[in-house]
């Protein structure tokens, strides 16, 4: 058994995410945000986009230690402090996301990414956290 898309009918499917996921019973693992910052809690680079991919790495890794890979996550909240920058970089966002879960069709999370100037000034520029439940047969 695997995640169930959930897509109303007769709505358009989204691009890129899903409006709801459905999952088999199964230990629920809750990731906290995760910022684009290493193992050692220090920042390589001060741009969005390497933050977003290092923070998506973060959030596999935390996963990973429960047992957990991207097929499993359910749920994905990312937000971002520069709305501009968020805007243009979607794109290598997309690729980099496609890179990191998967191409497959369960890809698709249900997911919202959120662009925030008010978060302006912190060394952050990106903020990934998911929700995953591990499951037999995933």
């Amino acid at each position: 058994m695997s995640l169930e898309v959930l897509l109303p009918l007769g709505w358009s499917p989204p691009v890129g995410y899903a409006n709801g996921i459905a999952v088999p019973t199964g230990r629920i693992v809750f990731v906290a945000g995760q910022v684009g910052w290493d193992e050692k809690q220090q920042f390589h680079s001060d741009k969005l986009i390497p933050q977003f991919e290092q923070a998506l790495k973060n959030v596999l890794a935390v996963l990973a230690q429960a047992g957990g890979g991207p097929n499993h996550i359910c749920r994905m909240t990312a937000y971002c402090v520069d709305k501009p920058a968020y805007l243009s970089a979607r794109p290598e966002l997309g690729r980099i996301w496609r890179k990191l879960m998967g191409r497959h069709a369960g890809n698709r999370k249900s997911r919202t990414d959120l662009a925030d100037d008010r978060s302006a000034g912190l060394d952050r520029q990106a903020d990934c956290g998911g929700r995953a439940t591990l499951y037999s047969g995933a």
